[in-house]
């Protein structure tokens, strides 16, 4: 087999890309990965690595000034944003030195530059075209820009990730991830901060007593969040950026405006003309429940697919499909059910299953029931006895009362939620939670003790 001949070639060194490559490796296949971009794509570099962090130093700020309600003698101060940047790229770093060192050791060729394909079975880069039996798709995508006037103005989750210094009067466009954890980190480290939802409320997608409940907490942080705000218009004035809404309605005085209104996917210059492969109106291009496309060889996965635009996703998809096509395990692939996930706000939101409305559009109103609590977490109740509560959903359907949903708000719920998902994948009832002893005193013993 020649430099340029492969038994799979992956299109893109992100998450899913890197998964599906090392996974193929292991079962023996001869690898090439081109890499139209930085090893570990956006999860590494400009996404969940990088947004941890900033999220681990707003974590500090907060647990200082819960240690200074407690009495100990300290103060916050400000933030050394240079050097935890440069900390947090120092990380960064050394994961892509371990991505370069597992690569060489997994005998897999990289192959720099962006992919095109140009025929059946066929990629080009830089003007060399590649062969391989099999292709993988796995581009990701990038944040959406705002079209409007203006909008040149404001930067996106990339140029969150830019800054040199911290902005003093931050304004974010969005009610998602990415608007949310954002806010929280830079009120959190003492920036005054506006969150504009173009919708009724927060976190749309998610359980819609979450979004109104992490809103709760966002006002209670001094974070101003307007709903049901469109933007029109982004302009400069003399005390710094402004907004201007539908029907002429103007805040401003900002330092930064940051956009969080979407990503799309990267499925433009892929040569996608010279295939069969098809994509929706959105860009995303078509798969079925094999990451197949239309194109017979040729795959895709991760946020280039949609729905589910998570990093872990992406990695299940691309080692489930390598185990397909070069372990012989026909019955391999991902399951869309129940996947976990975790928003990094302040407070975290960790969430599994469906909504409330979604259990009840899937099994009608009659076969629904849902159990909330609302507490104040031990941690803050200790330090004030007007703190903010934790706030907790089970959704559950049938007789049997089969959990379908688990929504929860508040400290630690991150960490929690992982065995909690567990327990749903497999069906538990609401009985077999209530059977499991509580661990005390935790917040995670709420969720055996919904009534």
């Amino acid at each position: 087999m020649s430099d340029t001949q492969f038994d799979l070639l992956v299109v893109g060194p992100g998450s899913g890309g890197l998964a599906s490559a090392f996974r193929a490796a292991k079962h023996g296949a001869k690898v090439g990965l081109i890499e139209g971009g930085a090893l570990g794509g956006t999860c590494v570099n400009v996404g969940c690595v990088p947004k941890k962090a900033m999220w681990y130093a707003a974590e500090a700020a907060e647990q200082i000034r819960l240690a200074q309600s407690y009495g100990f003698k300290l103060s916050v101060g400000t933030l050394d944003w240079a050097h935890f940047v440069a900390q947090r790229e120092a990380y960064i770093k050394r994961i892509h030195q371990s991505y370069i060192r597992r690569l060489a050791e997994a005998g897999i060729s990289r192959i720099a530059g962006r992919g095109r394909l140009v025929g059946a079975g066929q990629v080009e880069v830089a003007g060399v075209a590649y062969s391989a039996e099999h292709i993988i798709l796995a581009t990701g995508a990038r944040a959406t820009h705002l079209d409007l006037p203006g909008g040149e103005l404001a930067i996106d989750s990339d140029g969150f990730f830019a800054l040199s210094a911290q902005p003093k009067r931050v304004v974010l466009i969005g009610s998602g991830y990415i608007a949310v954890e954002l806010a929280g980190v830079f009120a959190a480290l003492g920036s005054e901060v506006t969150v504009v939802a173009r919708g009724g409320r927060l976190l749309s997608h998610f359980d819609c007593d979450l979004g109104m409940a992490l809103a709760e907490h966002l006002g209670a942080h001094g974070i101003r969040v307007l709903t049901g705000a469109r933007t029109e218009r982004i302009f400069k004035d003399d005390k710094g950026l402004c907004l201007e809404f539908a029907g002429g309605e103007q805040v401003g005085g900002f330092d930064a405006v940051i956009q969080a209104v979407g990503r799309q996917p990267n499925s433009d210059d892929l040569g996608l003309e010279h295939s069969a492969v098809r994509t929706d109106a959105q860009g995303h291009v078509i798969v079925d429940q094999w990451q197949n496309t239309d194109q017979n060889g040729v795959y895709a996965l991760g946020d280039l697919t949609g729905p589910i635009a998570l990093t872990p996703v992406a990695i299940v998809q691309g080692r489930k499909l390598a185990d397909r096509l070069f372990n012989g395990d026909e019955q391999a692939r991902f399951v869309a059910e129940n996947v976990p996930t975790v928003v990094f706000s302040h407070p975290p939101v960790a969430t599994v299953g469906l909504t409330e409305e979604a259990a009840i559009q899937a099994h009608g109103v009659d076969q629904v029931r849902s159990y909330r609590i609302r507490f104040r977490p031990m941690q803050w109740s200790l330090a004030s006895a007007d703190a903010g509560q934790s706030f907790m959903k089970m959704v559950c359907v049938g007789n049997e009362q089969r959990v379908v949903g688990l929504h929860l708000l508040g400290p630690g719920v991150d960490e929690m939620m992982q065995g909690f998902a567990v327990a749903v994948k497999m069906g538990a009832t609401k009985a077999d939670f209530d059977a499991t002893v509580a661990i005390h005193p935790t917040s995670s013993e709420e969720v055996v003790l919904f009534n």
